[in-house]
């Protein structure tokens, strides 16, 4: 699957170039689409390098609660919804301590501590693998978790509307949260239908009360805070779990007298083989989506949509909003230029920049984040995984238009 739509980006952007020549008379548009392959295979190198230090960072941290045993101590609570959700993964594997890592990085919206410890969840998820170039219902249900993961601190976002002045920055945060819960519950239940997995047993549904109770008490604590200090208090709550993460790791492995130093050297020398790795596959993903925008069809699609909703006789107010919608899945850094230009364009208050900014809450980066888990491990049949976080994706965007609509329209 990821074959043919590898393809589809080139071919689209191919036949739109040869549109904009014979009919625009724009004979530039080869150039611009050669100059932003050369533009993305070099940022693509560049994403690599970057990862690098972050990477050697956490995965030397991971091996410090590793052996210090934390690791399994941390499993052991997610491990039984784990289980449910993938039988194929035993108990008391290292995933199960990789992946809860994982997910309460997302959480919080630390994406440079989630990744590494994504990276480290898919490898173990790989060491269960009997086909190493196929992705496992394990490895495919916690892709589409990650690419629609809850945010319950979009801390990002709401320093980017600070920076452009928003009256209250934090204002999305609500409606962030409706879209990226329903984005989240629509992968599960994709994947779930797909795989069969039965998500009305007791373990399942004790998880889901417990988590929309927690999602509850953390919103209600937010939106109890002053409107000028709810930002702060996101970005404080979240650095400090952060640092004390740390700093657990580090008490733990010094108490029980381990060589802290040399486990984390151990640990790092793993990040930049991970690293170098990655480049291959980011070359790849990220080539095809700079033709996609360098050739101009994702605004042939925004047009096309407009012209569709207003012949249906919808609202299109929203429409201006869905470039953000539509790079999200391609790209998170294209996808933030696309709010920010909103925000430039339309004022940082207006329907468009503030729905913009909830859109960009509401999912993760799908094509890049399979790109690099898949890629870490040399995965290339990647099965339903692509088409399950679409899914994801969709409704994630279909709320945030809703919640939009709902909050501020």
């Amino acid at each position: 699957m990821l074959t043919h739509i590898w393809f589809g980006f080139f071919a689209a952007a191919f036949l739109a170039a040869i549109y904009q020549w014979l009919v625009n008379d724009r004979g530039t548009i080869f150039s611009a689409l050669m100059q932003s392959t050369f533009d993305m295979a070099a940022l693509s190198v560049e994403i690599s390098i970057g990862l690098i230090g972050v990477l050697c960072l956490w995965l030397g941290f991971f091996r410090i609660a590793e052996n210090a045993g934390l690791i399994r101590v941390l499993s052991r609570f997610l491990e039984p919804l784990f289980m449910k959700l993938m039988p194929g993964v035993p108990k008391g594997h290292a995933a199960h301590g990789s992946m809860t890592m994982n997910m309460a990085a997302n959480m919080l919206g630390l994406d440079n501590a989630a990744t590494p410890m994504g990276l480290r969840a898919m490898q173990d998820l790989q060491s269960l693998n009997q086909q190493t170039d196929t992705a496992s219902n394990a490895q495919i249900l916690f892709l589409v978790l990650n690419t629609s993961s809850v945010t319950l601190l979009p801390v990002t976002i709401f320093l980017y509307r600070a920076q452009q002045g928003a009256a209250e920055p934090t204002a999305v945060f609500i409606p962030i949260l409706l879209a990226t819960s329903a984005s989240t519950l629509a992968g599960l239940l994709a994947v779930a239908w797909v795989q069969k997995i039965n998500l009305l047993n007791r373990v399942v549904l004790s998880y889901m009360t417990g988590f929309a109770v927690l999602l509850a008490a953390l919103g209600s604590w937010l939106i109890s805070q002053p409107a000028e200090q709810m930002s702060s208090s996101s970005a404080l709550l979240g650095n400090l779990s952060l640092f004390a993460v740390i700093m657990l790791f580090l008490g733990a492995g010094w108490y029980q007298k381990n060589n802290i130093y040399d486990d984390f050297i151990e640990g790092a020398k793993q990040g930049f083989d991970v690293a170098v790795k990655l480049i291959p596959f980011l070359v790849a993903m990220l080539v095809a989506i700079g033709l996609l925008r360098a050739s101009g069809v994702l605004s042939a699609v925004v047009w096309g949509l407009e012209y569709l909703f207003s012949a249906i006789g919808m609202n299109t107010d929203f429409v201006q909003a869905l470039p953000t919608a539509l790079m999200k899945p391609l790209s998170g850094s294209g996808a933030r230029a696309m709010m920010l230009e909103s925000m430039n364009t339309f004022g940082v208050d207006s329907f468009v920049a503030t729905l913009s900014s909830i859109m960009q809450g509401s999912t993760e980066t799908t094509f890049y984040v399979l790109a690099v888990y898949f890629g870490s491990v040399g995965i290339k049949h990647v099965r339903h995984a692509i088409g399950c976080a679409l899914i994801a994706d969709f409704a994630g965007i279909t709320m945030a238009i809703l919640a939009g609509y709902w909050f501020f329209h």
